[in-house]
């Protein structure tokens, strides 16, 4: 169900267990390409639920993010202790201001660590 006056890359909400999931276009919030620009049969939705923390202290509330990406190429398992800060981004700025950092693959292709926390934070707040 869409959201009038909310940003582009906020695509509505969804019913997920009795909860609301905020449904999110990744590629658009990040500043690359939206999912629906990709050449994949859009008719099968691939979203990635993230529920992180948002707020500190008293004043901390659960959200549940619906992460919409064009394709799912592989789930790959990281040593968080071997993820690196980024110092010189050639990232967009949207996409930097949502890297923790990255990691190197034995292969040697780089893959961009993201930081739930921040996404979360991108969102919209309710008036209280």
């Amino acid at each position: 169900m869409p959201i009038p006056q909310m940003p582009p890359w906020v695509m509505g909400v969804y019913n997920w267990r009795g909860d609301i999931l905020w449904m999110v276009d990744l590629g658009q919030l990040m500043g690359l390409a939206s999912w629906y620009q990709h050449q994949y049969d859009r008719l099968l939705h691939t979203a990635i639920v993230l529920s992180p923390e948002r707020g500190t202290g008293n004043n901390e509330q659960k959200i549940h993010l619906g992460l919409m990406v064009a394709v799912i190429d592989d789930l790959v398992a990281c040593d968080p202790e071997i993820i690196q800060g980024i110092v010189d981004s050639s990232l967009n700025p949207p996409s930097y201001r949502f890297a923790s950092g990255y990691w190197l693959k034995p292969s040697g292709e780089m893959i961009l660590a993201l930081d739930g926390g921040e996404i979360a934070s991108a969102m919209p707040r309710s008036p209280d």
